[in-house]
């Protein structure tokens, strides 16, 4: 990378406003060709603004956007492209019953197609040049999520990109997956690629990026090279003077079993789902039990069974605190002291147009209705104590759920959980996509409830948040569960083969899982 060459891309006092937010604050910022520049800031800093604008998914009030030093306006995705510029979002955006070929050619216009010739052709030729390892004829269903990112590079590639925008490109990906990313964009970078790089998980940032531009309230308030810098010392920029940060937490031994799930067996209620096979753990009271896993291995269907939203009968397969529960459904289960933190926080943890005070009465009923009446006052305190407990950045308990940020609606769908005090708490994926400070807020919140003397089932792809948080952990992979083994007696590289599926052996697939304690 060379500081002295022409800008590929240059942003002059970039502004965006919304009604009541001003998203982007007279940004300025430059990206050099072979560059990897990370954006960082909390959850509505601004970063997902100033990239849709870059994509031109969105259009700045004011401001100007340089391309080898020329001005251009980039009115849409497509003009985006056709300078040279490529995205691949957080949430992929590809048919899952066509080919790779197929979902590619979908992004080229006739003039491009003609350029390429035979497309096949032209993305094993990539493939190989990248070690991306991309079969152009297989159906997209039939891919791992990390072959499907790879689908995703593959399609900028495919337009010649000189600028990749990669919005949390690892939260999905397994160890191994992410050092192969990381080969892939030191690849790029070495060619003169210039990658914009989104992601909160820090030690990543100091790993891959050359330089990083840290947004807070919609303004530049920070540079620096990552490559000098700590985690630690990128957070302080990130979230100014936080008192404290994750630095690992004691892990603890649980007592008598709370949950227990055995010989779990349970076809998929969706089109491209995965089937659960024999399924067999115990969870215990004061302990996190974490699963890893590459999303679309299970983790859905597991959450679906164990909780009742998957409201198919089981038999004698599910026990809480000694009662089977098997047959029960959802509201029959937090009645005995379930609650569950979904992984999808509007539409399934809140109701969007709805207030954060008539959020609360979703899961939460004791002391707030009698004979069929709702004491409103009691829930709006009870909001309130949420939002002031867990620093939830709103305008108060009458804001609707989705003018918050995910970070903030996360961090009261965890409140509204922990304070119902269970027994048992089911969480997927609680930091996805939060900050910082956010994170800390709900790690801190899980290990109090541990400690208090509840089991939490912790189902998530961030594997270090995993080694963080659990006190024993496994692995999903196909439906199959691995082992179950304490935290301190395995290794991220372990847990990352489990989670490609080295455990499973033809004994394992046709029978019962086996577990440790």
């Amino acid at each position: 990378m060379n500081k002295t060459l022409t800008p590929r891309l240059e942003l002059l006092n970039i502004t965006k406003q919304y009604p009541g937010c001003l998203a982007n604050d007279d940004i300025s910022m430059r990206l050099s060709p072979g560059e990897i520049h990370a954006l960082l800031g909390e959850n509505g800093a601004g970063k997902s603004t100033l990239v849709k604008s870059i994509y031109g998914v969105v259009s700045p009030n004011s401001g100007q956007f340089l391309w080898n030093g020329k001005e251009v306006e980039i009115k849409s995705p497509s003009n985006a492209r056709e300078l040279g510029i490529g995205m691949v979002f957080q949430h992929f955006s590809l048919f899952e019953t066509l080919t790779v070929s197929q979902n590619i050619e979908l992004c080229l216009s006739k003039a491009q197609l003609e350029a390429i010739g035979s497309l096949a052709e032209k993305i094993t030729e990539l493939s190989t040049a990248y070690g991306l390892n991309v079969d152009p004829e297989r159906l997209v269903h039939t891919l791992s999520i990390g072959e499907r990112q790879r689908v995703e590079i593959m399609r900028c590639l495919v337009q010649d990109v000189k600028l990749l925008i990669l919005d949390e490109p690892t939260s999905v990906l397994t160890p191994q997956e992410v050092s192969g990313l990381f080969n892939v964009l030191r690849t790029l970078s070495s060619q003169g690629c210039c990658i914009l790089f989104i992601s909160h998980k820090l030690h990543e940032v100091t790993e891959i990026c050359h330089s990083a531009t840290i947004l807070r309230g919609g303004k530049v308030i920070d540079t620096c090279d990552p490559r000098v810098e700590t985690p630690a010392t990128i957070a302080k920029m990130m979230v100014g003077d936080l008192a404290e940060q994750d630095a690992g937490y004691s892990k603890k031994t649980g007592t008598e079993n709370l949950l227990s799930v055995s010989s779990l067996s349970q076809d998929s209620s969706q089109p491209f789902g995965t089937s659960l096979k024999q399924i067999s753990f115990e969870l215990k009271k004061g302990e996190i039990l974490g699963i890893a896993g590459v999303a679309g291995n299970g983790q859905d269907e597991l959450m679906a069974a164990v909780s009742g939203e998957d409201n198919r009968k089981l038999k004698n397969t599910l026990w809480l605190d000694g009662d089977d529960i098997s047959t029960l459904g959802a509201a029959a289960r937090r009645e005995r002291g379930m609650a569950y933190v979904p992984e999808e926080r509007l539409g399934r943890g809140a109701v969007p147009d709805m207030s954060l005070s008539e959020n609360t009465l979703l899961t939460h009923k004791e002391g707030f209705v009698k004979n069929g009446w709702v004491s409103w006052n009691a829930v709006k305190h009870y909001a309130k104590s949420i939002i002031e407990q867990y620093k939830v950045k709103c305008h108060g308990e009458f804001s609707e759920a989705k003018s918050l940020s995910g970070g903030n609606l996360q961090k009261f769908i965890m409140g509204r959980e922990i304070g119902q005090k269970p027994k048992v708490l089911i969480c997927a994926h609680p930091t996805w996509g939060v900050d910082v400070g956010a994170a800390l807020a709900i790690h801190q919140a899980l290990l109090a409830l541990r400690d208090q003397g509840a089991a939490i089932l912790l189902i998530s792809e961030d594997i270090d948040e995993l080694f963080l948080l659990a006190d024993r952990m496994a692995a999903l992979c196909d439906g199959h569960l691995s082992p179950v083994v304490k935290t301190e007696e395995t290794t991220i590289d372990q847990i990352g083969q489990w989670m490609a599926g080295t455990f499973i052996t033809p004994e394992t697939s046709n029978n019962h899982q086996e577990t440790a304690a």
